[in-house]
């Protein structure tokens, strides 16, 4: 990776700080770049800049916010490979992972302005025929967002195209270990002419330097990706007056493979998944319950499609899986393995470090038998390349078994039968269910229920969050 100057963009400026902090490719274990640690002067200019920019930004029409988005949207695709190759470097991403991750902030930007032209403002009757009442949608104010570091540009999109649509100005935060792809899109929202102050992006490691961007009066929302732990200690730093939230907090995915599921199918789609991103997904099988009598057949397909894993960072060949991110992370993995080995289970595939790898925090991937519903790592979320396979009978009661965990972000069920499919979806506390195939989309919403979260990424449900809902009534001339 060439050398590279990165800096924050505040108030349409590119902006540089007295102290830095480093960025490690996961991948080499290398320092790649020095990044302006954000101080409390800036942080405080955000604040200001993002609040003197919302007047004229929120009245700036639908068609010639989207002109600017659209310029900003080519701008970014102009410089595709340059930021994809950025997201490898201080991601440890394989290729295809890397373009999906860049591709989803484009196409976020564009669906939300497409869906902010579809916003509802019903006229409500009035019974007695006195009032003209009806909905008034407008932009809410300054939105303050932090993003996870395991897809970086996805979870900028997911922030960053409502903020644009709706007409509300921002202040976006990526994680301190992946900001550099950020950062480098940030700079090209000044070339798209998208306006001074509408939205600032920085970076930091220092928490207390950040805290006025939570404890602040100006911003009406906060929204973030993240742990539980982070989002609920974000939320009371927050409630310093009354603000929205919109959080997508952890997950313990559950899966229910059924005895009269297409088992190759759904063995090829959950491994698939769980080693997609080396684990690091938000929505990753995290407890593999599979009925007894397709256990063993289970265990087979899946370990069989393990196989043709390759690990491996940035261009190439084949099923590539990256590394971990941190060098904490990977010892985790280890620590999990072992844990869950003490308490009964057995390592199918995978299960440590690779023997011929010196640098870089990968990890084999990993499939458990014999786990159960009580180890750690069915308890908390992996986060990692490991999948645990954990047997159910007929007098399981396979639902509660799903629903016993704190979570209830994503689920997922392979059966061919209909009404085990619609019960299902039905009675899994999570906030989405896919059944038979992994399915996720822009247009649908992407949110936790329990302990995962409040709000929803992507789909109208998400913009509405980020507008008002304002009644009007109006009397009617008798």
């Amino acid at each position: 990776m060439p050398d590279q100057t990165f800096s924050l963009w505040v108030d349409g400026r590119a902006t540089r700080t007295d102290k830095t902090f480093e960025v490690i490719n996961p991948a080499t274990e290398e320092v790649i770049a020095d990044v302006p640690e954000v101080d409390a002067d800036t942080v405080q200019r955000c604040l200001n800049s993002a609040n003197d920019a919302f007047p004229a930004w929120s009245k700036t029409p639908l068609s010639k916010r989207k002109a600017i988005i659209d310029r900003y949207a080519e701008r970014l695709e102009a410089h595709r490979d340059e930021i994809v190759d950025l997201l490898i470097a201080e991601t440890g991403k394989p290729i295809d992972n890397a373009e999906y991750d860049f591709g989803m902030l484009t196409t976020c930007l564009r669906f939300f302005c497409e869906e902010a032209a579809r916003i509802d403002q019903p006229v409500i009757p009035d019974p007695d025929g006195n009032f003209l009442n009806y909905v008034l949608r407008q932009p809410l104010g300054v939105v303050v967002g932090y993003l996870a570091w395991n897809f970086p540009l996805l979870n900028l999109g997911y922030k960053i195209g409502p903020i644009l649509a709706s007409g509300c100005t921002g202040i976006i935060k990526p994680s301190q270990l992946t900001p550099l792809a950020s950062l480098r899109c940030a700079e090209l929202l000044g070339e798209a002419g998208v306006p001074a102050g509408v939205v600032n992006v920085i970076a930091g490691t220092d928490y207390d330097v950040t805290g006025p961007l939570l404890e602040s009066d100006i911003p009406s929302m906060f929204t973030m990706i993240g742990s539980t732990r982070a989002g609920v200690g974000a939320m009371k730093s927050a409630c310093t007056n009354v603000k929205h939230f919109s959080v997508e907090l952890g997950g313990n995915a559950p899966v229910l493979v059924y005895d009269d599921a297409d088992i190759e199918a759904a063995a090829n789609s959950i491994v698939d998944l769980k080693f997609a991103n080396s684990g690091q997904v938000c929505v990753s099988p995290n407890r593999c319950f599979v009925h007894e009598s397709v256990y063993e057949e289970f265990i087979t397909k899946a370990a069989e499609r393990v196989r043709g894993i390759v690990l491996a960072a940035g261009r190439g060949e084949g099923r590539q899986m990256g590394p971990l991110l941190t060098g904490k992370s990977r010892d985790r993995m280890s620590q999990l393995i072992q844990s869950a080995i003490n308490n009964g289970a057995s390592v199918v595939c995978g299960g440590k470090v690779p023997e011929d790898r010196t640098k870089g925090y990968f990890f084999e991937p990993t499939i458990l038998r014999d786990a159960n519903k009580d180890m750690q790592l069915s308890c908390d979320e992996i986060f990692g390349p490991i999948l645990p396979v954990i047997s159910f009978g007929d007098d399981d009661d396979e639902i509660a078994l799903a629903n016993d965990t704190e979570y209830g972000l994503a689920a997922y069920v392979y059966t061919t039968n209909l009404n085990r499919g619609l019960r299902a979806g039905a009675e899994i506390q999570a906030g989405s269910v896919c059944v038979n195939e992994v399915h996720y989309a822009v247009h649908l919403p992407h949110g936790g229920l329990k302990q995962s979260g409040v709000g929803k990424d992507c789909s109208r449900y998400s913009l509405q969050e980020y507008l008002t809902l304002k009644r009007v009534s109006v009397r009617v001339p008798s």
